[in-house]
């Protein structure tokens, strides 16, 4: 039967994915495979993971630009600064 997968299928999958990538890639592939499943799944169910600290999450970078912005002075220019003409 085509459609029936055994451990023989797998193991030689598997020969075949180290040979062309490497033993030093393949974990990372593995991750991402994972991640982009767990992604599809939640996609399809609507649940969100709270602890998956992976995601770039956009408040961050809104957190950090205040900040960047509260901590650092900014000087005019000397063509935007007008003398007091007080007299």
């Amino acid at each position: 039967m085509p459609g029936n997968i055994g451990p023989l299928e797998i193991i030689i999958v598997l020969i075949i994915a180290l040979i062309v990538f490497g033993p030093k890639r393949l974990p990372e592939l593995g991750s991402s495979l994972g991640r982009g499943i767990r992604e599809f799944k939640e996609t399809i169910t609507g649940d969100k993971r709270d602890d998956d600290d992976d995601e770039d999450d956009p408040d961050d970078d809104v957190k950090a630009l205040s900040a960047s912005a509260t901590t650092t002075p900014v000087e005019p220019a000397e063509s935007e600064v007008t003398p007091d003409k007080r007299g």
